[in-house]
């Protein structure tokens, strides 16, 4: 609760938190804080307590986190976005003292603010007593069954400058770029990370391929995190946009969230070079994570790195370790032991003698770096074969007129599970024109026998989907016959 107001002591005239055509210096969000920290305090906020924020992206998203802690409490983050029944599902689970972003009465008797509020100006703006949470953070996570659960972090709400600049390779004083929605964790995590060592956050209120391009040479930009997603989009631009663009200043660009085609991988490593490409695998969970360099890489393409966080095996379908080069289940376990990262608020994790699983599938090889297949929910078992979604998903993607795609399996009488992909391409593609791409890339048993045109991306700006939603809408519906095409919305 008080790096900002050192930070702001230190340089209170410098840019703090930029969104759009928004600046607000660090003296102004110390003051802007402490204010806010007392009308929240007023509404019953107090020590350890959660409080939901359901803000978009900007610099009032950043103030409410910062209040809250100021108050030693703890924020939960939810999107803006939800539907009125998926948000009190959420905030009944988490029972916050207060919910910031939403409409008065929206929530029954439960204490809110809506989005845009301001304190009264006779509210002081000076420090507030040194407090500190219990939990630093509370995300939330539909999982594979599409029920929600909130993860509690088990860190403190403090921040060890060196422990987190030897993990995150995150500067002081440099510009970070946030274009993904601050309601995911890693958004969240790395840009607070940033803004705790003193960086000049830049913040989109949605990711804009070409937008993010022009805020990195605008701003100078130091480091960015995105997901697979948003670096197919902002390949998609071509090479002329792509490289008008002045990118000199970008040192590191971290991507996760999901698994990244090959062929994207390569291509953003023979544009931007080796040394600038990282990514990193984890969960919110915190058990473990691992992070691989763009040179690590090319000596074991397709790898996710090794564990540099906490430790991970391979468990195959009788519980034991997997060979290398075997495919199995990806296992995980905390430096400080089962339970010492986090807690569910709805959930029970999935644990095999202590070892907790994030439903990944995938394999190490013998130097130990570890590869992913899947998620163990989303494989598809087709006629006795696995196939899985986000190697198929990789091959269409790769045609030049597809933006996104998503494989499901669907029930079939004859294989059990047929693989049904939908195909969002604004330029149009034929479905004979897909099989001819994918059947140079794919096994035969793995090209989707049916496909889906869809009008618009079929992911969110973290590059999630709700793959269980679009499997059970389509798991009552008529088989279609092979090749057959339905339009949807």
């Amino acid at each position: 609760g008080r790096i900002i107001g050192s930070l702001a002591a230190q340089q209170p005239d410098q840019p703090a938190i930029t969104c759009e055509d928004r600046t607000i210096t660090w003296l102004d969000l110390e003051k802007r804080t402490n204010r806010l920290a007392v009308a929240y305090q007023q509404l019953g906020v107090a020590q350890d307590d959660l409080v939901t924020i359901a803000l978009p992206n900007g610099i009032e998203f950043y103030e409410s986190a910062i209040a809250i802690w100021k108050l030693g409490a703890t924020p939960h983050l939810i999107s803006a976005r939800l539907p009125q029944l998926e948000r009190k599902t959420i905030v009944d689970l988490a029972d916050p003292k207060l919910v910031v972003g939403v409409e008065p009465g929206s929530l029954g008797a439960r204490s809110t603010l809506q989005a845009g509020f301001v304190p009264d100006a006779s509210l002081p703006d000076t420090p507030l007593p040194d407090r500190t949470a219990r939990y630093w953070k509370a995300s939330c996570s539909g999982g594979s069954t599409g029920r929600p659960k909130i993860i509690v972090s088990r860190e403190p709400g403090a921040f060890d400058m060196d422990e987190e600049e030897a993990f995150a390779q995150i500067l002081p004083r440099r510009a970070h770029l946030v274009p993904g929605p601050l309601y995911h964790n890693a958004p969240f995590l790395f840009s607070m990370f940033a803004l705790f060592m003193g960086n000049h956050l830049v913040v989109l209120e949605r990711f804009d391929p070409l937008r993010t391009l022009e805020c990195i040479e605008r701003y100078r930009i130091d480091y960015v995190v995105l997901v697979p997603t948003m670096m197919h989009r902002i390949w998609r631009l071509g090479a002329t946009e792509r490289e008008r663009h002045d990118l000199s200043s970008l040192r590191i660009v971290l991507h996760m969230a999901a698994p990244c085609p090959r062929w994207l991988k390569e291509a953003w490593i023979k544009w931007l070079g080796p040394e600038r490409i990282h990514e990193l695998y984890g969960g919110t969970e915190a058990q473990g994570a691992t992070w691989i360099t763009g040179a690590e890489w090319l000596e074991h393409p397709g790898s996710v790195g090794k564990a540099v966080i906490g430790r991970m095996k391979v468990l195959d379908a009788n519980g034991s370790e997997a060979d290398p080069g075997k495919v199995g289940e990806i296992f995980l376990m905390p430096d400080a032991g089962p339970g010492s990262t986090y807690h569910y608020i709805g959930a029970e994790p999935s644990c095999v003698q202590g070892w907790e699983s994030l439903g990944d599938m995938g394999w190490m090889d013998e130097e130990g770096y570890l590869y992913l297949a899947d998620r163990k929910t989303d494989m598809i078992l087709r006629g006795g074969a696995n196939v899985y979604p986000a190697e198929v998903e990789a091959a269409i993607d790769s045609h030049p007129n597809v933006r996104s795609s998503v494989v499901i399996g669907v029930p079939d009488d004859d294989l059990g599970q047929r693989v049904h992909a939908l195909v969002d391409a604004p330029e149009g593609v034929t479905d004979e024109a897909l099989r001819a791409h994918l059947a140079e890339r794919l096994a035969r048993y793995k090209i989707p026998q049916s496909f889906e045109h869809v009008s618009g991306p079929l992911r969110d700006e973290a590059g999630k989907v709700r793959r269980p939603e679009l499997r059970n809408q389509r798991a009552t519906a008529e088989t279609t016959a092979s090749g057959d095409t339905k339009e949807a919305d």
